[in-house]
């Protein structure tokens, strides 16, 4: 990676080559969504989580065999694998788990309250600032986060899931603000590889039970396997890095907002998955209390 390609853009300008890694971000994480649910029929959380860490590893590791670029020191290394543990393998796992018992454009809407938490908790650790309409978006997506849980909920099972999902939200948050200062002083694609090594060391307990439900999954399982390997973490994960790295936390972690949308019209097309009227409603707010912060991100520092 070039000085110039690292290189944050100017505040007020937009940033076109950060901005087009972060659709193609939004679009790989969207349809992570209905290959996990589709996946997850056949193959248990942890399995899963490890199967496509595996592929992820495999695919990076020949690009960073081409690269040859040196380690990072052992500070970072330590907080890579801190990012990678836990938003690679637990937050990977709980969604797998989640998913098991909601439906992939709810898990969807409740996991995008992370970058809520992101801008939170990089005002605080990152020093970015609270400004008052981030603070304004923060409780107008709350609301909806609260609607997708009423609307949603159906006994035990459907509230355990959500119970799930913000559990993985919470570790996509940190992992975010552990993994913000680190790509200052090491490249995307490392932050990304070395990520999804600690992350395959860290789930490789699961690897018998991989084992076990890979000769009783289905071809297409398999498949949706190796794409959430490929394309959601491979491709997803250093394309969120090259973005993140442009760009304040909170205004990188807002266009994730768009992810539900992906989610919900590949849930419908492909697994036939229809969310309730409310769940949408609550989406909406969701969508509008984004809206907000982003504007106060686009006028404030980066």
């Amino acid at each position: 990676m070039t000085d110039q390609a690292a290189r944050p853009a100017v505040a007020g300008r937009p940033d076109t080559p950060a901005l087009i890694a972060g659709l193609v971000t939004v679009a790989a994480w969207g349809s992570a969504f209905v290959g996990i649910r589709a996946a997850d029929r056949y193959l248990a959380p942890g399995a899963l989580a490890l199967g496509r860490l595996l592929v992820s590893t495999a695919i990076l590791s020949v690009a960073a065999l081409a690269r040859r670029e040196p380690l990072p020191g052992r500070r970072d290394l330590l907080a890579i694998a801190v990012y990678g543990i836990a938003w690679l393998g637990a937050y990977s796992i709980t969604l797998n788990a989640a998913e098991r018992l909601v439906d992939a454009g709810t898990a969807a809407m409740i996991i995008n309250s992370g970058p809520l938490l992101i801008a939170l908790l990089a005002g605080a650790f990152l020093r970015e600032g609270f400004p008052a309409r981030l603070l304004t978006g923060c409780a107008v997506a709350l609301a909806g986060c609260l609607v997708i849980g009423a609307a949603t909920i159906h006994g035990a099972r459907s509230g355990v899931g959500i119970a799930l999902c913000v559990l993985a939200a919470l570790a996509y948050a940190a992992a975010v603000v552990v993994q913000k200062p680190v790509l200052a002083r090491v490249s995307p694609f490392q932050v990304t590889w070395l990520g999804c090594v600690a992350a395959t060391i860290a789930c490789l307990p699961f690897a018998p039970a991989l084992g076990g439900d890979l000769r009783t999954a289905s071809a297409g399982a398999i498949g949706w396997t190796i794409y959430l390997g490929a394309v959601p973490t491979a491709l997803g994960f250093a394309t969120w890095a090259f973005a993140l790295r442009r760009a304040s936390a909170g205004r990188t972690a807002a266009l994730n907002y768009l992810i539900p949308v992906v989610a919900i019209v590949l849930g419908w097309s492909v697994l036939g998955e229809r969310p309730p009227v409310l769940a949408l409603a609550g989406g909406a707010l969701c969508l509008l209390g984004v809206y907000l912060a982003r504007r106060q991100a686009a006028t404030g520092r980066h």
